[in-house]
C-alpha cells in the first residue's frame, strides 16, 4: 500500500502540467503524517519534510468545525462558507492555540483539545478561550460563529500561504502543487 501523503501528492503533481513542482499536501491525518513536502520530478515524488499528529492544519479546522455545529470531516465546506458572512474578530485567540514558525511550520496547544485522547474535538479550555460552549447542529447559527468561521478561515490562509512562501524560498521551485482535504478549501487555495 502507498503511504497516504504520497497518495495524496502523487494524485496532484502527475496529472500536473509540471515536470517539476513542490506538493504540499495538508490534511487531518494520514498515518502519522498530517503536513508533508515533496519535490515532484518527472516521474518520480521524494518526501522531505513532514509535520507528525496531533499537530494538524486539517485537525484544527476540523475543531471549529464541530465548535461551530457541523459535522467533522463533512461539514468543513460549511465553515468555509459561513466565514464571509463575519468578521476575523478571533484571529489573536486561535493564534494561543497554534504556535507558527517563521517557516510555517506549527504546533498545536493540546491543552485546547481533545481529539488525540477524548471523545470530541475541543474541550473546556477552548470553550472557555472563546466565551461559549460548542454549538448544537440544532441551535441557531449566531454572528458569533460567523466570526468564528471568519477567523479560522483567515488563520488558515495565512498559515498556508507562509507555508508556500517559505518551500519556494527554500528549494527555489516556481510550482506549486496542492493535495490533501485542506487543499479542498477553495477560498485559501485562491
Amino acid at each position: 500500500f502507498s503511504e497516504h501523503h504520497y497518495s495524496h501528492a502523487a494524485s496532484a503533481f502527475f496529472p500536473s502540467p509540471f515536470k517539476e513542482a513542490i506538493v504540499l499536501t495538508l490534511d487531518g491525518v494520514g498515518e502519522w503524517a498530517t503536513s508533508t513536502v515533496a519535490i515532484g520530478n518527472e516521474n518520480k515524488l521524494k518526501m522531505i519534510k513532514e509535520i507528525h499528529f496531533p499537530h494538524s492544519l486539517g485537525l484544527l479546522y476540523s475543531a471549529f468545525t464541530y465548535y461551530t455545529g457541523f459535522k467533522v470531516n463533512s461539514g468543513e465546506y460549511k465553515l468555509m462558507g459561513l466565514a464571509p458572512y463575519g468578521k476575523a474578530k478571533f484571529v489573536d485567540k486561535i493564534y494561543k492555540l497554534i504556535d507558527i514558525k517563521e517557516d510555517g511550520t506549527f504546533r498545536l496547544d493540546q491543552k485546547y483539545f481533545d481529539y488525540a485522547t477524548g471523545l470530541t474535538m475541543t474541550n473546556k479550555n477552548f470553550n472557555n478561550l472563546f466565551g461559549q460552549k460548542p454549538r448544537k447542529p440544532e441551535e441557531e447559527i449566531t454572528q458569533f460563529h460567523m466570526d468564528i468561521a471568519s477567523s479560522i478561515q483567515k488563520v488558515t490562509e495565512e498559515i498556508m500561504v507562509k507555508l508556500a512562501k517559505s518551500i519556494r524560498k527554500d528549494y527555489g521551485i516556481k510550482n506549486l502543487c496542492l493535495a490533501g482535504g485542506v487543499a479542498l478549501n477553495c477560498v485559501a487555495n485562491g
